[in-house]
């Protein structure tokens, strides 16, 4: 019965989705770094990803941060892939590899640069820890040829504060004075993740980045680039963080476990991630394959149910 209903649900969501499609052109995205296999919190932020996307008919696309290669050992990408696939996240378009877009990384700062909105600084950060952010020495220097210099951005040069209105937790004001000026490419020649992720969200239109909370402080950088790179916001939807019972946060850093590989480990882990995002699934629905899991979630997928709170507890046993 319960798996009828479902399918009936699901049925009717398609034939509203399919209207919707003609009206929305939602473009969500999950971009995860291949630092190592996903876990619970890496589920959570990819299913809220996913969900609301579906919801409403639009696009879900998977993006491989991997501008890092010392973070990124190899087959942790593959691993990622074939862990979305196994819970049911399938994804639209081929998916986007950031080591292949150094040239488009390049053109914006060469864009940036001469609008004089981008300075080369060989500052160490020894020289400048005893300040909270890093004051701008080399704003107005002399490029010196003989050091190696990482590319920053100027916040003094930004002509308003930047704001956007997170969909869980309301109005967000920051001052470009208070941010300092991020680095967009390191001094070892590797790209900053603040330009990477801002250049290839506009490539690849993404109308919506819904994402964990961890992340809610880079958005402003992000939303300066916009600025400064004449590209559209996002709207942006930041999902409580997955922690542990004593209030660690889940993470490839602290080692937490990987996903479940095996059939019953898999349908217990989306249901929990379901009760994490605060969707309340029937207790049932822990029974049934991903596909069953997902169209009911889809159907029944509302932002007004997440709490806005920072974090999540999760219990380690089901």
């Amino acid at each position: 019965m319960f798996v009828i209903l479902s399918l009936s649900l699901a049925l009717f969501g398609q034939l509203i989705r399919a209207v919707m499609t003609h009206t929305t052109h939602y473009r969500g995205r999950f971009a995860p770094t291949p630092s190592g296999p996903l876990h619970l919190g890496s589920l959570v932020a990819a299913l809220g990803s996913y969900l609301d996307a579906r919801a409403v008919g639009g696009q879900w696309l998977v993006r491989i941060e991997d501008i890092d290669p010392p973070r990124c050992p190899e087959g942790a990408a593959d691993t990622i892939l074939r862990q979305l696939d196994a819970f049911g996240l399938h994804w639209d378009e081929t998916v986007r590899w950031q080591h292949h877009r150094h040239a488009a990384y390049q053109q914006a700062l060469d864009q940036l640069a001469d609008q004089g909105l981008a300075y080369p600084c060989s500052c160490s950060r020894k020289q400048w820890q005893a300040f909270s952010i890093y004051p701008g020495w080399c704003r107005e220097s002399v490029r010196d040829t003989t050091k190696p210099v990482a590319w920053r951005l100027r916040s003094d040069l930004a002509k308003r504060p930047i704001t956007w209105q997170d969909r869980l937790f309301g109005f967000q004001q920051f001052d470009p004075d208070v941010l300092g000026d991020v680095v967009l490419k390191r001094k070892d020649q590797l790209w900053a993740y603040q330009l990477a992720v801002v250049v290839d969200d506009a490539d690849q239109g993404i109308t919506d980045i819904v994402r964990g909370y961890d992340l809610l402080d880079n958005t402003p950088w992000q939303g300066q680039l916009q600025q400064a790179l004449g590209l559209s916001t996002p709207r942006y939807l930041h999902l409580p963080l997955v922690v542990t019972q004593e209030g660690q946060k889940l993470s490839k850093q602290n080692l937490a476990p990987a996903l479940a590989e095996n059939a019953d480990g898999i349908r217990q882990q989306l249901f929990q991630a379901l009760q994490l995002l605060d969707q309340a699934p029937p207790r049932t629905l822990v029974q049934e394959p991903p596909e069953t899991q997902l169209n009911w979630a889809i159907a029944h997928w509302s932002v007004e149910k997440l709490v806005a709170t920072t974090h999540r507890r999760y219990q380690s046993e089901f």
